[in-house]
């Protein structure tokens, strides 16, 4: 049996809407709300969604860049939310590392390449100089990048030659979980694929689990062992990879999949194959009651507007949604 490296249950994130001078809360952003996962090690986990579902700060809350509202947070079968400050600093924080979306801006210009991916060792290590230097040129070969380009600062290097440098700092202290968000969107199509492929050797290699952030299906694909598939901070859809892309049951994961991934037979087919949502999605602060979908869904029944679906298991996904049953 799989060994789960992480498990989220019931993750919400709330944000207070305040107005006036008095900050008086007028009401409540629901980012992420009820959210759960497992991730097992050495395994891959896909979260994806439009813009403003709730990826990106579920992801925050993963690596407490925010305090989850409610819910808990296990990684190695403890619960990382109820651990004192120092046990954090110990167990938790060096075991789980981000390489984030642009590699124009996650670097400090002003350091050299050598500091940047030592910074961590640095702070959570009392290793030498000499052990520093030598681990850093080690992360470099190991990302395709030559040992002697330590002396040099970020601006000297491409777009994924930066991205590289940030997925050796990374690694720099030996993870088991790695958050990427978005971790080759703002790469050039010619260079994304070095990349994915650098994410999967090295994936072997450490045997690392990953956290991916994204909305290119076909990043996720080729990454993926499993997916969640969230709208509007809840998770809609989850299952293994392949599994969602070949039988999608939620009507909104079969609008993203028509949308992206076009064959030869759907694009004789009427409207193209495509499923077309109406409109766009509607604003946390002011959810539509019943399933937060059914506005947009072309399948919606009366139901669908009054009654919020469960997450339940049918055959190999879990899905959110009364037309499954």
């Amino acid at each position: 049996m799989a060994e789960i490296l992480l498990e989220a249950r019931n993750l919400a994130k709330y944000y207070p809407v305040t107005r006036g001078l008095l900050k008086r809360t007028v009401g409540t952003v629901k980012a992420i709300d009820g959210v759960s996962f497992q991730i097992e090690r050495g395994k891959t986990l896909s979260l994806v969604g439009e813009s403003g579902a709730g990826k990106t700060t579920t992801a925050k809350a993963i690596l407490l860049l925010e305090q989850p509202t409610a819910g808990s947070i296990l990684f190695e079968g403890k619960d990382i939310c109820l651990l004192p400050p120092a046990r954090l600093k110990m167990e938790y924080r060096p075991k789980v590392q981000a390489v984030q979306q642009n590699p124009w801006s996650s670097m400090n210009p002003r350091m050299r390449v050598r500091d940047i991916i030592a910074e961590p060792l640095e702070v959570n290590t009392r290793w030498k100089k000499k052990q520093i230097d030598c681990r850093v040129e080690e992360l470099l070969q190991q990302v395709g990048l030559m040992p002697e380009w330590a002396e040099r600062y970020p601006h000297e290097f491409s777009g994924g030659q930066r991205q590289r440098i940030a997925v050796a700092r990374a690694l720099a202290l030996n993870p088991s979980l790695i958050v990427l968000d978005e971790p080759v969107s703002a790469l050039d199509v010619s260079i994304r694929a070095q990349i994915m492929n650098l994410l999967k050797d090295l994936q072997e290699m450490y045997n690392l689990s990953y956290l991916i952030i994204a909305h290119d299906l076909a990043t996720v694909r080729f990454m993926s062992h499993s997916v969640a598939i969230m709208y509007l901070g809840r998770i809609v859809e989850y299952a293994e990879g392949e599994e969602l892309f070949t039988n999608p049951l939620h009507p909104y994961t079969q609008a993203l999949i028509s949308a992206s991934v076009m064959t030869a037979q759907n694009m004789e087919e009427n409207n193209d194959g495509r499923i077309i949502l109406r409109g766009e999605m509607p604003s946390p602060v002011n959810p539509p009651a019943g399933c937060h979908f059914h506005p947009r869904c072309p399948m919606a029944i009366d139901r669908c507007a009054v009654e919020a679906p469960a997450s339940e298991f049918y055959g190999t996904h879990y899905v959110a949604c009364h037309l499954c049953e």
